[in-house]
């Protein structure tokens, strides 16, 4: 009976918030991070995206003004990496604040001697445990163009993360997965990128803010999972094969089946 009311109510949002059709083909035109999604896909993209913003409160901040087509930008690039997981997989927070450009955050952290500092620094995006994301719309805007920079899935696979506590590189995996297999395979791309970043070396097959946490390295290869998939599966294949496993998504063997396509 519950699960019936709970589909009655889902049911309810779509039809009430649904988005219209011109609307919906102009904002997914907009981002080739979507390319090679099937029409069945896209359906579900659709109706993630209408709860997505059913649920969440966006809110702006310094006299940004956020419109039905900005915010549908970043629904859809927040909605693909559980395109195949569900909104429950985004569940406990409810706010995301949205600054014009960078905004300045404020940490506090303890040094080895057990001295308090804090420091400021200017940042793009950010997500609290528990506490609501926040993100610049000058990189939100920037994302989703398949270069490897993507702000919102970048945050959002920190809310993934932090589903089981601090996040670690390590969120709450599914039924079958392996949990040795994923530490084996993140822990050793995380030693080869730390050790590259360490030499100086000039090219890198992920941004070096990766090397700074196993937390970052998640959310850089989520980013670069999406983003450049071909580029992820090269480098690190066992970390793609980890991330196919709990994204339940194939996003190099979709963009090729585009590229094949737009061949024809």
């Amino acid at each position: 009976m519950l699960r019936q009311i709970r589909r009655w109510r889902i049911q309810r949002i779509l039809e009430r918030e649904a988005i219209p059709e011109p609307q919906w083909q102009e904002a997914v035109r907009r981002l080739p991070l979507l390319a090679g999604l099937s029409a069945d896909q896209l359906t579900q993209l659709r109706e993630l995206v209408v709860l997505f913003l059913h649920e969440k409160e966006l809110m702006t901040a310094a006299d940004l003004e956020l419109d039905r087509p900005m915010a549908l930008h970043l629904a859809l690039q927040a909605c693909l990496p559980i395109l195949d997981l569900g909104m429950d997989w985004y569940r406990g927070w409810r706010t995301i604040v949205v600054y014009p450009g960078d905004f300045l955050a404020r940490h506090q952290y303890r040094d080895e001697s057990g001295v308090e500092h804090e420091e400021q620094a200017a940042m793009a995006g950010e997500a609290w445990e528990q506490g609501p994301v926040v993100l610049s719309w000058a990189d939100v805007a920037e994302s989703g163009q398949l270069d490897g920079f993507n702000v919102v899935i970048h945050e959002f696979a920190h809310k993934l993360d932090m589903l089981n506590g601090e996040p670690n590189g390590f969120p709450p995996l599914h039924r079958g997965m392996s949990p040795s297999e994923w530490a084996e395979a993140f822990s050793a791309a995380y030693r080869d990128l730390s050790e590259r970043v360490q030499r100086g070396d000039g090219e890198l097959p992920l941004d070096a803010y990766a090397a700074e946490s196993p937390a970052e390295f998640f959310s850089v290869v989520s980013e670069a999972f999406f983003e450049l998939p071909g580029i992820l599966a090269c480098a690190y294949p066992q970390v793609y094969r980890q991330l196919t496993a709990f994204y339940r998504q194939d996003p190099g063997t979709r963009l090729a089946r585009r590229c094949r396509d737009s061949r024809h």
